[in-house]
């Protein structure tokens, strides 16, 4: 197996990506751009999206970093729009845009029509995610956006399987596939529940780091993989595990926490930039497939489909909105006033990806009496330019509907006061709990140590209060802004004198690292600060 094209496939991806960040382009959007265009350049690979790839290689990776980072009880506290996206919505898509295709596309069977709606149902967790960092959503859509996508796949990829066995001629009642999805729903949650427990237990009783990290990379996997195997849905046993560890994270040693955050921040990284890549790179083969069908009709049939997959959107999206609250007093007190606005950014932020590419890519080319599965090539056609057109129209256009409805983002102000507030007291309870100790005599330290102890645990009270107050008139830094700079600055000389050491050879090469790892250790500590503090 010749791995270079796989290497220059990641690197490439990972190049632009990193472009995107000095562009005002979405980096999904512009990973996407550029492979449609490499796709007809001569020399370049012939990528093709295999289904027995993405969905269990990249699909519970993805999910996984995703749901750890999600808050538990902001889902929890949106649970009824989230389930009504996630799973009213994806099935009112499959039948509504399934209908008009069957009605639009002669000779398409409604089997096979059913079949694509399940395809471009759900938008994807990579694309809003994505998209929702970089525009500055709202909290409260962010969380309903990101709860819808983790949960979505799941009910399309059953969907899909229901109307599959249908279109081949498997002779699936309706009876069946609803026993089927709820069986796989169910079961996917109880695989979750039944793993993410142990999986806890682990992660808090290995003592290495490195041990640590290397199960946490396999946790999606395993998660995936044992629903897979007793017919449960995977995605929603990944979406259960990652929540409960992302909810209990504190638990784990300060060591692990550092590294994971690294690591996958790299795993999400590179494999968030190949998979817009790759979506991309599928144009050749969806054209060379579209066979009988001309491209100008199946440009037309193209149109209509994007048109009807973001208008359903918005006929589900607004009376999910307001019916509950309408029809349950329970609801319109519990929460908080909606207006026009939050469902309008929702109803537009339904990007599709590369779930549905892979979905599309696993129809069987044959059905079980020996035909052909009718209309393949151009369900494959209409899926990838429903995937392209929802990322580039909606994709480009949802920062600038951001901004023109004047959308209140997060306020840093009142972050940086919550946050100081929490702050100082933690901080009261630890010099309680410091004066505690003090009292023992086995805790016993010398005067300067304690000043030490006391000095570190003042700065921290102090430091996002200073946030709050008058920046410097000549750097605009607040003075714990300037404290991190110059920590920093002492660092690198520490760090320059321990190499020249080391040089000099007055101390070898094992205790220069063990010395840089501690500079590391405190660096880290003050760019993570820095990373976690709101920003105005």
């Amino acid at each position: 197996m010749d791995a270079l094209p796989l290497v220059a496939l990641v690197a490439a991806s990972a190049a632009i990506a990193g472009a995107a960040r000095r562009t005002p382009v979405p980096a999904p959007l512009l990973l996407v751009a550029v492979g449609l265009l490499a796709s007809y350049l001569p020399g370049v690979p012939a990528y093709t999206l295999d289904a027995h790839i993405v969905l269990p290689l990249l699909l519970p990776p993805l999910l996984y970093t995703a749901a750890v980072d999600s808050s538990y009880l902001d889902l929890r506290a949106n649970a009824r729009p989230i389930a009504l996206l996630s799973v009213g919505y994806v099935l009112f898509a499959t039948f509504a845009v399934g209908w008009l295709a069957y009605w639009l596309v002669p000779d398409l069977p409604l089997t096979a029509a059913l079949v694509l709606g399940a395809v471009v149902a759900p938008p994807d967790a990579v694309t809003a995610a994505a998209i929702a960092r970089r525009v500055g959503l709202p909290s409260r859509v962010t969380t309903i956006l990101q709860g819808e996508s983790l949960v979505n796949d799941a009910t399309a990829i059953t969907a899909y399987k229901v109307v599959l066995a249908a279109a081949v001629g498997e002779g699936v009642s309706w009876g069946a596939g609803i026993g089927e999805f709820l069986l796989a729903a169910g079961g996917g949650v109880g695989v979750g529940l039944v793993l993410m427990v142990p999986l806890h237990w682990l992660r808090t009783h290995l003592k290495e780091a490195l041990l640590q990290n290397t199960l946490s990379l396999l946790i999606p996997f395993v998660a995936y993989a044992a629903a897979e195997r007793v017919h449960a849905s995977g995605v929603l046993a990944v979406v259960v595990v990652a929540l409960y560890l992302g909810h209990r994270s504190w638990q784990v040693d300060f060591a692990t926490r550092l590294q994971e955050a690294a690591v996958w921040k790299m795993v999400a990284f590179i494999l968030e930039s190949a998979v817009f890549a790759l979506i991309g790179l599928q144009l050749p083969f969806v054209l060379k497939g579209l066979g009988t069908y001309a491209v100008m009709e199946s440009l037309r049939y193209a149109v209509a489909v994007f048109l009807a997959v973001v208008v359903v959107r918005f006929i589900w999206v607004y009376p999910a909105t307001y019916l509950p609250r309408w029809l349950s007093r329970r609801i319109r007190e519990r929460e908080t006033e909606t207006d026009w606005t939050s469902p309008l950014i929702v109803g537009w932020a339904g990007m599709r990806g590369v779930v549905s590419l892979a979905i599309a890519f696993s129809i069987p080319v044959a059905m079980t009496n020996g035909e052909d599965f009718p209309a393949r090539n151009l369900v494959l056609f209409l899926t990838f330019t429903t995937v392209i057109g929802t990322l580039v129209v909606q994709g480009l256009t949802l920062p600038l509907l951001v901004r023109v409805l004047k959308l209140p983002g997060r306020d840093a102000q009142a972050e940086t006061l919550a946050e100081a507030q929490a702050q100082s007291e933690a901080s009261a309870a630890a010099d309680a709990r410091l004066e505690e100790l003090l009292t023992d005599p086995r805790n016993c330290l010398p005067g300067p140590l304690t000043d030490r102890l006391r000095t570190v645990l003042e700065r921290r009270r102090n430091a996002v209060w200073e946030r709050l107050g008058a920046a410097n008139p000549v750097t605009g830094e607040s003075a714990d802004d300037t404290y991190r700079r110059l920590a920093r600055e002492m660092i690198d000389a520490e760090r320059t004198v321990f190499v020249r050491l080391r040089d000099e050879r007055r101390i070898d090469d094992e205790m220069m690292r063990t010395l840089l790892r501690r500079l590391d250790l405190e660096e880290a500590a003050a760019y993570r600060e820095d990373s976690d503090a709101p920003h105005g």
